[in-house]
């Protein structure tokens, strides 16, 4: 018998509570809010993060071996077979940033690229009725919230790669291959009217545009580096660092503000409907939207196959393209409708650093499932 949504729920809660009897009282109070409800621990569990900051809570730095493993055996409870294979591979790839970067970047800390400074969260108990957890740390945020003993959210989901792509003995290693080269192969399959109805930019935006905002909004723009972080850097050096990178990706980009405006998250959606492609690429486009959605434990992925697999619902969603569809050239893509939001990102280190995003614009942290929670709670 294939597992349910209250089967990912009930082992979600049982890596969480065994992960939490193992921490000391010191360890258990970084870890975990002890209500999922409270204003203070309902402003923490929206304030997410993908660059190398504190994202709160315990990081598995700060836990034993032992620990470490729980914490791990938590994660994979949130993710499929898959997703847990590549957050892994993301994680590990803060070695070969290391290298890259020539061991130089330090972020305010004894090591700036960290393999071990990944945070994870509890708010709330494990099998109450509302009750979450998230991970995150560079370039991850895992995040999930059960209610009623069903896992009603697992968005904002963001899995970066930083190299993109990594020269290994004998091959390459692309954690995000299949991200980019699907949606590369659907914008190159665009004939000329669909081209156009598709084309955001002609060049690619630096980074995606819904940031880390807890909730997203008509008319928002690319949030810059500066606004990326927890809080602001008291060393000068750090701050002029976060303000050159963010002037080198602006300069390759040769984005104006006019440019950003065109670039900006609208309430009807930009680009091309899925209704105006043809049958092949609307399956391209059900591919793509399954391999962010596949990052789900799998009863959760097989709701939203379900959902995408109807003609009705694909119809709404709308896919847009900026930038180069040449392998190595920098691009960005939006995919958008009711409760989808996805954007990918490739263009910073020359093309060679990548950042995805899948959330629900309605249902990220399982805001409306909390509202109507709320609506039917006795007064």
């Amino acid at each position: 018998m294939s597992p349910t949504e209250r089967d990912v729920a009930v082992a979600m809660s049982t890596a969480a509570d065994a992960w939490l009897s193992s921490l000391t009282p010191v360890q258990r109070d970084a870890a975990q809010f002890g209500s999922a409800l409270t204003p203070d621990s309902e402003d923490e569990r929206l304030r997410w993060f993908y660059t190398p900051t504190d994202h709160g809570g315990l990081s598995l730095r700060e836990q034993t071996p032992s620990q470490q493993s729980l914490a791990m055996q938590l994660l994979a409870t949130g993710l499929s077979a898959a997703g847990y294979a590549t957050v892994a591979t993301v994680m590990g790839l803060e070695n070969v940033l290391d290298h890259v970067e020539g061991w130089g970047v330090h972020w305010g800390r004894e090591r700036g690229r960290d393999p071990q400074l990944y945070w994870l969260r509890v708010f709330g108990q494990p099998g109450d009725t509302v009750w979450g957890w998230r991970l995150g740390g560079h370039h991850i945020s895992i995040n999930n919230l059960v209610v009623d003993g069903r896992t009603v959210a697992t968005t904002p989901n963001f899995l970066g790669a930083d190299p993109a792509t990594t020269v290994l003995l004998g091959s390459t290693l692309r954690p995000l291959v299949g991200l980019e080269e699907v949606a590369r192969e659907l914008a190159r399959s665009l004939s000329g009217e669909q081209w156009r109805s598709g084309l955001l930019h002609p060049s690619a935006i630096s980074d995606i545009v819904s940031g880390n905002r807890a909730r997203i909004s008509h008319g928002d723009t690319m949030m810059h580096m500066q606004d990326l972080w927890r809080g602001q850097f008291d060393d000068p050096e750090l701050v002029a660092l976060v303000d050159e990178v963010d002037r080198r990706a602006e300069t390759a980009s040769g984005y104006s503000q006019a440019d950003h405006e065109t670039m900006t998250i609208t309430q009807v959606p930009r680009g091309i409907r899925a209704d105006e492609l043809d049958s092949a690429q609307r399956e391209l486009l059900r591919t793509l939207i399954e391999l962010y959605t596949g990052r789900a434990p799998e009863p959760i992925a097989r709701r939203h196959r379900t959902r995408y697999g109807r003609d009705a619902v694909l119809d709404e969603v709308h896919f847009g393209w900026a930038g180069a569809t040449t392998s190595g050239q920098p691009h960005y893509y939006r995919i958008h409708g009711p409760r989808l939001l996805i954007e990918y990102d490739n263009t910073q280190r020359h093309a060679n650093h990548a950042h995805s995003v899948w959330r629900d614009p309605v249902g990220d942290f399982g805001l409306d499932t909390l509202a109507e929670h709320h609506r039917h709670l006795p007064h």
